[in-house]
Order: structure tokens, then sequence, then C-alpha cells
């Protein structure tokens, strides 16, 4: 037995422990929130120093300017691709059950949450590439700024020469040292996903009200659920085919999966994920540029969601979508997917670029909330696994 698998054993027994906790006991859970919170939080400490000296450390350690430039331009082909992907299959699943058919209850008032995001569209997500004050971006952990610079930096820094080699050694140290912060912090990762889990279904008033909640929306679901499952198998035999890697690999990064249906959070799973690649062999210069750069703009399982909540509001509404309507949720969803991660609550920001691009009303993102809490789980654990595997993809290609 792999010496760390007694912790992916006990995340997942935590895991499992958290959903039977929050469905019998219902809202008393919520008393252990606090816990959750702290290991959230505790992992979100160390995002900005890793990302920051791993993108600075990894570019830097290619130096070539045209393997970067290969680099960068194979890590966005795949991105788009796989997303691409991801919403053909949303579009497919969805035309073929059709779960907004025959719903009698629509919504009739704009969500508080996206009540004043109706004007946002793809100027702002090009204006979120660049922070005038990159200790703000960094404070409001704005990630794609972030990125942004790091990679602008480490571009400086290759051509500075030996003037450059005691920075480089710098955040090659830092980027290790934040490596082993998160090892220490996963020790305690059973216990705040357990909180976390726990809480959250607590919170939405435990297994029978969350069958309450469903009751409208369960062929929708149903629908999500089966795309995000059919797109981590497209993405398995993306990741056997290309890189020749299976089994252990998918073990090795499980940890990382489990703990991004946790925390709903690719960002804050990042520090983790990057942890598991590099134990499972993937070389490290992949790992510091693909996955940073995954966890902020490469959101699959975001993306499928999308195509799917879409057409679902269009059904309920009784709204009839063209083939040419598709195919602008099609494109709109792809790129929205791939740039909106730089804006605070992405996914309701894409979500209302592609609902305007097709002219429906954004009352009906009213429909998703209640069971919004779980399917974020779900595609966030996708989005994870894309960037993995994209990992590992990129170093079969460039690296080997």
């Amino acid at each position: 037995m792999h010496k760390n698998n007694w912790l992916l054993w006990a995340i997942l027994i935590a895991a499992i422990a958290g959903i039977f906790c929050g469905w019998f006991f219902g809202h008393s859970m919520t008393a252990v929130e606090w816990v959750g919170d702290l290991f959230l939080d505790a992992l979100k400490m160390t995002i900005i120093p890793l990302i920051v000296a791993a993108v600075i450390s990894g570019i830097a350690s290619i130096g070539d300017a045209s393997r970067l430039q290969r680099l960068g331009g194979l890590t966005v082909l795949y991105y788009f691709c796989t997303t691409s992907i991801a919403v053909l299959l949303g579009l497919i699943i969805v035309n073929i059950i059709q779960p907004g058919a025959g719903l009698t209850e629509v919504s009739e008032v704009i969500p508080d949450q996206v009540a004043g995001k109706e004007e946002t569209g793809f100027i702002e997500i090009i204006r979120s590439l660049i922070g005038s004050n990159i200790i703000a971006s960094a404070a409001e952990t704005k990630l794609l700024e972030v990125i942004v610079f790091s990679i602008l930096f480490a571009v400086a820094l290759t051509t500075i020469g030996e003037r450059g080699k005691p920075i480089l050694d710098f955040f090659d140290g830092m980027n290790e040292v934040m490596i082993k912060i998160v090892v220490w912090i996963m020790y305690f990762a059973p216990i705040g996903i357990f909180a976390l889990i726990s809480a959250k279904l607590g919170d939405s008033g435990g297994g029978e009200n969350f069958w309450r909640e469903i009751a409208g929306v369960g062929k929708y679901m149903l629908t999500v659920i089966i795309g995000l499952t059919m797109h981590f198998f497209v993405l398995l035999t993306i990741l056997v085919v290309l890189s020749r890697r299976g089994r252990e690999f998918i073990i090795n990064m499980s940890k990382a999966l489990v703990t991004a249906f946790g925390t709903a959070s690719s960002s804050a799973t990042l520090p983790l994920t990057m942890e598991c690649a590099i134990e499972s062999g993937v070389d490290k210069r992949a790992v510091k540029f693909v996955l940073p750069l995954g966890a902020t703009v490469n959101m699959d399982g975001t993306a499928l969601y999308e195509a799917v909540a879409v057409m679902f509001i269009a059904q309920a509404y009784g709204i009839y979508m063209s083939a040419t309507d598709q195919v602008v949720i099609f494109i709109t969803a792809t790129l929205a997917a791939i740039g909106a991660a730089g804006i605070p609550e992405a996914g309701l920001v894409t979500m209302i670029i592609v609902l305007t691009a097709v002219g429906l009303p954004m009352e009906g993102i009213g429909l998703l909330l209640a069971v919004d809490w779980f399917l974020d789980r779900m595609r966030t654990t996708v989005n994870v696994w894309g960037d993995s595997v994209g990992s590992t993809v990129i170093e079969r290609i460039c690296f080997k």
C-alpha cells in the first residue's frame, strides 16, 4: 500500500461521514462549520505565495523562449479543446433528456446573487487580465491578475542572466517550502472536509429538505451529473491515450479530487493538486505552469454545467432554442468559461453572458440556486480533474 493511501481513505471516510451527519442531523451540523472554514482558510493562505513561486520558478527554469511559447500555446489549446468538448457534450445530453420540459413553476425575480451584474461582458473579462495594483490583486485573490504578473516577471527574469540567479533560487526555495506547508495542512483534511460537507448539507436543512429542494429540478440535476460523469471519462481517455498514465495517476490524484468536492473551490484545492501531481511523477516544470493556469481559466465542469443550465432555463420557460441559438451557446459558454475566472462569482457571470447572448431571462437562474451548492462541488471536481490530466498530457508532449 502506498505510504499516503491512509490519508486518501481517511478523506473518503470523512466525506461519507459528512454526508451522513449532514443528512440525518440537519441544521445542528452547522455548529462545526467553523472547523471547515478554518481548514479552507489554511489552504487559501498558501495559494498566492505558491502560485507566484511556482509560476516564476517554473517558467524561468524553461529558459528557452521558443519552448515557452510552445508550452503556453499547447496548454491553451488543450484547455480550449477540453472545454469545447464539455460544452458540446452538455448540449447533446440536455437535448436528449429535456429536463426543463413541462416544468410549471418558473422564477419571476432576478436573484440577489445576479442583480447588478447584468452588464457584464467580454470586455470586463479582458480587463480582468491586468490589475493596477498587484498587492491588491493578491489580497483579493484575483488569481488571473497574479498569474499574468508572475509570467511577465519570470520572462523578464530570464533576460538578465546571472544577476537573476539569486532571485530564481529564492522562488525555487519558496515553492518547496509552500509545498511542505500544504503537506502539513493535509493531515487535517479529513476533519476539515467532514465539517465542510456536513455543515453545508445541514445548512440546507438536512436530507429531508434536500429532497424537497430537488423535487422540481431533479431531472436537471441528473442531466448535469450524467454529463459531468461522461466528461470525466472523456478526460480519462485523453489521459490514457496521450500521456500513457492510468490507474496509479487516478489514485494519486484522488486526494485532490475529494478535496475539490469538499471545498467546492479549484483555487483552494490548487496547492494539493500540485502536490499530488508531483507525487505522481509529473515533471515539475509542467506542474508549475499548467496547474496554476488551469485552476484559473480551465473550467470543463463549469462550462458543461452552463450549457445544460441555459438550455434547462429555455425549456422551463418554453423558449425554443434553434440550432443557431445553440451554436451561440456553445461559443459563448466555451469562451466565457475560459476567460471569466478573474471576476468574482465567475460561474454566475458566465451564466449571465450566455443567457444575454441568446436572449433568455436572467430570472431563470433562480430555478437553479437551491441545488447549485451540490452541483458546484461536482463540477469543481471535474474542473480539477481536467487540470490534472492537462498537466500530464502537456508534460508528455513538451518534456518527454
